[in-house]
This record gives structure tokens, sequence and C-alpha cells, in this order.
């Protein structure tokens, strides 16, 4: 157990002072009623049991003690220790450019994604997880972490308005992603590419072939449809106000690109996902990187505490009460 306010507990040193010397002054009864007149004393004495008076007391310092615990916080938990975990160093690279808010999956490309590589982060245990975006250049958004409640925060503020150079290029995410790793063996090392296809750079290939030469897995993960959609453009209160078209002014339909995303899988010793308008889309991704061998991983765990005032708070209410009602008089009269 552990308080929350740790410096309240000074008070029970002050209260176990008062209570010494009140148990030794109250052995000498006129030491109660000291500045009263003899008569005045007599009179309220009478009847009085000190037997009766010392337990009343003993019950209201009781009260008191369990009062002053329940405001220093009294928490009980673990504190955080070292543990080993086994398992990948995974780094996602999400597409943000603005084809990703084509709706040919509901309710977007983007969402979509980002709902599917959610559950796939909730289903990690013990993988570390990066998280880079980029459409026509790359940013580190999370370094790599066992922490998932931030991962998901993070992958849940993502947006196509991130990263102001549109385009998608494919190689400058890779280049991102490679240069996240830590200095581990590279068979623990996983690239998850999700994107549309697009590629307006056309060095991803290249790229993909010389990781995989170097023990990397690059996987890919395509996201939209065959037959496409036209790519809204949102005003700033988030609303499509337009479709982007060419520079004949003709309405862009934007289509998944398999090929190249296949492609790159392959050159990536990886494999090639698809998130479609189906549920669950993730699994077979986590089944792939279940399946890949796994390193220990030193890490901390942090135990929450939970708050216990609550109980000492009733007890001390609870001998307060008593305390305050306990009889003091004896049921003989003289």
């Amino acid at each position: 157990m552990s308080f929350r306010f740790s410096w309240v507990l000074i008070f029970l040193v002050i209260h176990f002072i008062i209570w010494i010397y009140w148990y030794f002054k109250q052995k000498d009864q006129d030491f109660i009623f000291q500045n009263s007149s003899k008569k005045v004393r007599d009179t309220i004495k009478t009847n009085l049991d000190d037997k009766l008076i010392r337990w009343r007391n003993r019950i209201i310092f009781g009260g008191i003690i369990f009062l002053t615990l329940a405001a220093a916080g009294p928490q009980i938990g673990t504190r955080v220790r070292p543990v080993e975990r086994k398992g990948v160093d995974l780094v996602i690279a999400l597409d943000t450019s603005i084809s990703m808010d084509s709706k040919d999956v509901t309710p977007s490309r983007l969402e979509k994604a980002k709902f599917e590589l959610g559950q796939l982060i909730r289903y990690l245990k013990g993988d570390r997880v990066a998280i880079i975006v980029f459409a026509g250049s790359s940013h580190l958004y999370l370094p790599l972490t066992t922490d998932y409640e931030a991962a998901m925060l993070f992958l849940n503020e993502i947006d196509t308005k991130m990263i102001p150079t549109q385009g998608t290029v494919l190689s400058s995410a890779m280049n991102t992603a490679l240069n996240a790793f830590t200095n581990e063996p590279d068979k623990f090392r996983v690239m998850l590419l999700v994107s549309d296809g697009e590629d307006h750079d056309g060095k991803a290939i290249e790229l993909a072939k010389k990781a995989a030469e170097s023990g990397f897995k690059i996987n890919t993960v395509g996201v939209g449809s065959k037959n496409g959609s036209l790519i809204p453009i949102k005003s700033k209160d988030g609303k499509v106000s337009e479709y982007k078209r060419d520079k004949t002014g003709k309405l862009i339909t934007s289509t998944l690109n398999e090929s190249i995303l296949r492609d790159i899988a392959g050159a990536g010793n990886g494999s090639y996902f698809w998130f479609n308008n189906n549920q669950d889309s993730y699994l077979n991704i986590a089944t792939d990187i279940d399946a890949m061998d796994k390193k220990t991983i030193s890490t901390h765990e942090f135990s929450e505490y939970e708050d216990r005032y609550q109980v000492f708070a009733m007890i001390a209410f609870g001998f307060l009460i008593i305390g305050f009602i306990f009889p003091t008089r004896s049921r003989l009269s003289k």
C-alpha cells in the first residue's frame, strides 16, 4: 500500500503526542475541570464513569487516525517493475495524401485504414510499434514504443491535412521507416506500408530489394477498390466543397494500384494485404507477424494504483459517530 499525499501522515505523530499527553493528564480527574469551582466539579462529575470516558476518547481518537489515513490517499497497486517481452519491431507507414479521403471504402480509405490498424495495435503483445505518416514527404510521427495506448492516441489524430506537400512518394516513407529501426538484427524488423498505391517517385521497388537483402521484411497494404472513387476536396470545416480535377478540368478518379504494392511486397520479402469493406481485415497481418521470429525486449510495466480512501473514511466516520453518542455516565444514580 502507498499514499498519494504521504506528508499528511505527519499528523499521525502529532495526534499520538496529543494522546500521550491527554492519557497522563486524565489520570488526574480534576485536570478536566481545573478551571471550575469545587461545587461545579462535584455536580458535573456526578454519575460519570471514568472507564466509559476513557473508552469514548479512545474511539474518537481511533476515528481521527482513520480520518487522517483517508486524507493521505491510500492506494493499492504494484510499483513499476522491469519485465521482458518477446516481439518484433513493427513500423507502420500510413499514406495521408488527399486521395486517401476517397470513399470507395467506407467511411473513407484513411478512416478504414486507421480502424484496421487500431485493431492490429490492440492485438499486439510485446511488439514495439512506430508510426510514419507520408504524402509528398514523410515524417516519423511516433517512435518505437510498447505503449499501445499512446499509439492509439497518435493514430486517431492522423488526417490528410498533416503534410502540406501533397503527392505519394513511397520511397521516402520507406527510407524514414528503415531509419526508425534500432540497431537490432534485421530479422526482427517488419515494415507495413499502407497506401492506395499511387507512386510519384518510382524508386520504392529498388529500395525494397536492398532492404530485403539486409533481412528486413516489407509488407504492403492496399486501401481502396479497382473501380476507384472521386477525390474530395474538403473546406476548413471538414465538409466536401469540390472534387479534384486535372489540368483540363476533368474530374479525377483515384483507383487502387495493387500492382505496385504487390511488387514492393515481393521485392521486400513480404506479403500484400488488402483493406476493403470486409471486417477484421487486420487479422491476416496479425497472423503474419505472429509467425515471425521474436526478440526479447526489455521494458518496464506500469501498474495503476487504485484509491482506497473510501474504506478508511467510512471506518473513521463510524468511529466518530459511535464516539460522540457513547455514554459516559453510569446507569446507577447516587
